[in-house]
């Protein structure tokens, strides 16, 4: 069968399941395009590529599929690369497509041309120049095949203009994919397994240190029943968070620089960590000497490389999350009853709880209360997008979460500007869920033109500014390691956030006062057809505690019980 490049193109799209794609149009992808515009592939146009890159970030990251972006090439291109590297750092599995000059231009200098795969090498986990229409279809099967298996990741995938233009054979597409050097691991070391086994049962002061492995690979369920059989507390990475779930017993919420103080103490006192689904990062650890001091560490990953690149372990096991501890849980006889380790850990929570004083600016309010009412106005039941700073952590801190793939936000790269377009991919990928991007002041304006995309799909998430006039996290560490010294993070020069949304058709409220916090939010939850931006002016020198300076031992926090 003779088809076009671009019509192949689609039809391989259709064959991986491929339902909805994040993109933004121009001269080299116009037959893509094209093709686009008889297909019932689901189109969703942005206002700019990062836009596209990190809507269908988050669309991966709550449903599970691979999500799909598609740019122009040269600017285009490279306007997805701050998205590539987004979901790189954090394993979101990804297929971007970039158009390209034609093959006989590339590499002269051409209009809008870039070498985007030398461009994205680091930050993807393969990428691909298609320079035949005989190599296209394998090369679609091999991107998504790559993208979702072992530890997931962004691949992008470069086409030029006359090989999407072009005619060529299309045979049909391929059941499997053969390719030399590339394995999925598959099994796990049973010595290992049997050797953590043995570790797990005569631990006396076990903790599970629980990542976003956990959630990648749909283990969270097995995580929990391991927990709960044996009785070992769980602290959760910010990439973890929504793995185990916060309401229960056994939770200690988040750890590292940021996390609760009894997360950290635990992790430090404890005789035995289970690192699950985790990478050992340095917002984690702290001053890596004397991280976990006293504990024996059991690892498991499904990237042999993450092994020992960090810290040190006693019992590596490279294998999947789910079916390594598909080996180990029934394998463990269950712990009958709380131990000394528990009223400890019962002790620490009761000293230092998750808290904040009560005084306020005037015309302003606490931040960290208006994270509280969230919570409290969805039950806990909603999709949680955040943008990247002192809004993400009082997110991470005092929303509780409860399900997997409910808490969506950049962890290793930290990117501002990532909330309202992963609300946008979030919202497209589970319309079924309540879907709410809790935001700064100043990384909402990163891609605030997504407010539009959002309004043209009619897509009714709820963008909630906590708005302190700063660049709050850089402001915070100018008060404690500069001396107070605010160099140029003061930002109250900024847009009326309500007229802005409405100029885009959205819905704009501001909020300063605490009577209005619950009601605003209630009326926002009513609204089915639009987006509604909440602009909360929140006191403008709240801090986010505890705190691990950079550097520092787990121990060594800043705060925690008042500010």
């Amino acid at each position: 069968m003779k088809l076009k490049g671009a019509e192949v193109l689609i039809r391989c799209l259709k064959e991986e399941g491929v339902d909805v794609i994040f993109g933004y149009p121009g001269g080299v992808v116009l037959p893509i395009y094209d093709a686009l515009y008889s297909s019932d592939i689901k189109h969703v146009l942005v206002r700019h590529e990062q836009g596209a890159a990190h809507a269908a970030d988050a669309y991966a990251r709550v449903t599970g599929k691979v999500g799909v972006c598609l740019s122009t090439s040269g600017p285009g291109a490279t306007n997805l690369v701050t998205g590539i590297a987004n979901a790189y750092m954090d394993s979101v599995p990804m297929v971007a497509f970039t158009g390209q000059v034609p093959t006989g231009l590339i590499g002269r200098d051409a209009f809008q041309e870039a070498d985007i795969t030398g461009i994205t090498l680091p930050i993807t986990k393969h990428n691909f120049l298609v320079k035949k229409g005989q190599d296209l279809v394998r090369t679609i099967k091999e991107a998504f095949h790559i993208a979702r298996t072992n530890r997931p990741g962004p691949v992008v995938v470069d086409l030029p203009r006359d090989i999407m233009a072009g005619d060529m054979d299309f045979n049909g597409y391929p059941n499997e994919v053969g390719l030399k050097g590339y394995r999925v691991v598959r099994n796990c070391n049973m010595g290992q397994v049997l050797l953590a086994v043995e570790t797990i049962q005569k631990a006396e002061r076990p903790v599970i240190y629980a990542g976003g492995g956990v959630i990648g690979s749909d283990a969270s369920e097995l995580l929990q029943e391991l927990a709960i059989k044996m009785k070992i507390p769980v602290a959760t990475t910010l990439m973890g968070i929504g793995c185990f779930p916060e309401t229960h017993y056994l939770s200690l919420g988040m750890l590292g620089m940021h996390g609760t103080r009894y997360a950290n103490y635990a992790v430090s006192e404890a005789d035995l960590l289970i690192a699950v689904g985790v990478r050992f990062d340095d917002r984690v650890t702290g001053k890596i000497s004397s991280f976990a001091p006293h504990a024996k560490v059991i690892h498991i990953d499904i990237d042999a490389a993450e092994i020992g690149k960090n810290f040190g372990v006693d019992i590596p096991i490279v294998g999947n999350v789910k079916q390594v501890l598909e080996e180990i849980v029934p394998r463990l006889q269950p712990c009958e009853q709380f131990t000394e380790w528990h009223r400890t850990i019962d002790r620490w929570k009761e000293e230092f709880p998750l808290t904040y004083s009560e005084s306020h600016e005037e015309g302003r309010i606490k931040p960290q209360y208006v994270v509280e009412q969230i919570y409290y106005a969805t039950q806990g039941h909603a999709i949680i997008t955040t943008e990247v700073g002192q809004n993400q952590m009082w997110a991470a801190q005092f929303y509780k979460f409860t399900q997997p793939r409910t808490f969506i936000t950049s962890g290793g790269l930290g990117t501002m500007g990532f909330g309202l377009p992963a609300a946008i991919g979030a919202k497209i990928g589970r319309p079924d869920m309540t879907v709410i991007d809790i935001a700064g002041d100043g990384s909402i304006q990163m891609n605030i033109q997504e407010l539009c995309t959002a309004v043209e799909q009619r897509l009714p998430i709820i963008i909630c500014i906590l708005n302190n006039h700063f660049l709050g996290m850089v402001r915070q560490w100018q008060e404690l390691f500069y001396g107070g010294r605010y160099s140029y993070t003061d930002i109250s020069v900024q847009p009326d956030f309500v007229k802005l949304a409405e100029s885009y058709g959205a819905i704009g409220i501001r909020v300063k006062d605490y009577q209005d916090v619950m009601p605003v939010l209630q009326e926002a939850l009513t609204v089915t057809d639009r987006p509604v931006l909440l602009d909360f002016w929140v006191e403008r020198e709240a801090n986010v505690f505890p705190m691990v300076p950079p550097g520092e031992s787990l121990y060594n926090m800043l705060g925690g019980d008042e500010e």
